[in-house]
């Protein structure tokens, strides 16, 4: 667990969005779209009222549009939803700010030294479940028994919803 939340941790820290500076952006760019209020109303029916940022490659740029594969949305309540690279065109008219996410190597640094920091520290105390326990038993029992949890398994029954029955997909024999 813990390394899956800091493998994210770490690529989401790897990167950081700045604003584009008066160029024109080349396709296949990852960019961020600011929506203002006004492209919150035009976009809130096929996208989601709550839209604060769109982010995707740009597929192209005609005239105003911005054609925009989008990998996810970022709401103003918070949270983001991923998308699977649906091509979306976002007028300019609709956006107050553009931002081109790009490599940080400041970031990608400071994340290695910390996850590096924690692995030591875990280790130091014996924390991690990686490394195998060579300490000696204060027993004298020289049998070491290590059990790990069963997964909990849900019976497939005709009258468990769908999303369950997904939890324990059927044995083949």
């Amino acid at each position: 667990m813990i390394t899956v939340s800091g493998f994210g941790l770490l690529a989401s820290s790897c990167y950081s969005l700045q604003p584009t500076l008066g160029s024109a952006p080349v396709p296949g760019t990852r960019l961020a779209f600011a929506i203002n209020d006004v492209g919150r109303i035009a976009l809130g029916g096929s996208m989601g009222p709550e839209l604060l940022r769109v982010e995707g490659n740009l597929q192209s740029k005609d005239g105003d549009d911005y054609f925009v594969n989008v990998r996810g949305v970022e709401l103003l309540q918070g949270g983001f939803q991923t998308w699977a690279g649906e091509t979306v065109r976002i007028n300019s008219s609709y956006v107050s700010a553009v931002y081109e996410k790009k490599f940080s190597k400041v970031k990608t640094v400071g994340a290695l030294a910390a996850a590096a920091g924690l692995v030591s520290v875990l280790v130091a105390k014996g924390k991690v479940p990686f490394i195998p326990d060579t300490r000696d038993d204060p027993s004298g029992d020289t049998i070491v028994t290590r059990r790990s949890p069963r997964p909990f398994l849900l019976p497939a029954r005709p009258g468990i919803p769908p999303f369950l029955r997904s939890l324990n997909p059927p044995r083949s024999h």
